[in-house]
């Protein structure tokens, strides 16, 4: 089998043990938050990153933890966590600071018992593989967190499709958000 189809059965079948509702129900949550707030570190922040991007586009009011606009945190606000491993520190520490805040905070990661998770009203669980192949995780033919990586970029794309349809964004508005500085 080619190597790209062997990549794309891993991301199906860690994508497959994913409760579509509950990926509805963060949606749900996104969309009655005041402001939502992301962080991740190394390629998880680049998931992070994007999925501010995508959120940004369909109308949110969005913010990546550590630029420099970032305002101060709210109890009103949300905070996405996200951490393959869920035990990057600085990724902690701004969920336990986000929740002794009042903040909401979902946790993305492979870990549910990790010391992220315990920082975190609500878990988005991705059985992939990490950089450290946990006994818990998905195997994988791909280095580090690369299916991590992958299949929390579905997964940000999917609850987007959803936060869409629930503020009434098309295509066409999304577009209206899309940088045009290029």
């Amino acid at each position: 089998m080619r190597k790209l189809n062997n990549v794309l059965k891993e991301i199906e079948e860690v994508i497959n043990k994913i409760d579509q509702q509950h990926l509805d129900d963060v949606a749900f949550s996104l969309h009655r938050a005041k402001r939502i707030f992301v962080i991740g570190e190394g390629r998880s922040g680049l998931m992070a990153k994007s999925f501010a991007m995508r959120l940004m586009h369909l109308g949110a009011t969005v913010f990546v933890v550590g630029e420099t606009i970032t305002p101060s945190i709210t109890k009103n606000d949300l905070l996405v966590a996200v951490s393959g491993s869920g035990k990057t520190q600085q990724v902690v520490t701004v969920a336990q600071k986000s929740k002794q805040l009042g903040c909401s905070v979902i946790a993305v990661t492979t870990n549910p018992t990790s010391p992220l998770s315990e920082h975190a009203t609500e878990v988005i669980h991705i059985l992939a593989a990490t950089k450290y192949r946990n006994e818990n995780e998905a195997p994988s033919i791909q280095p580090l967190g690369s299916l991590f990586d992958q299949c929390a970029h579905v997964v940000f794309d999917t609850i987007c499709l959803e936060y869409g349809q629930l503020n009434q964004v098309r295509h066409s508005d999304a577009f209206q958000q899309h940088s045009n500085l290029e």
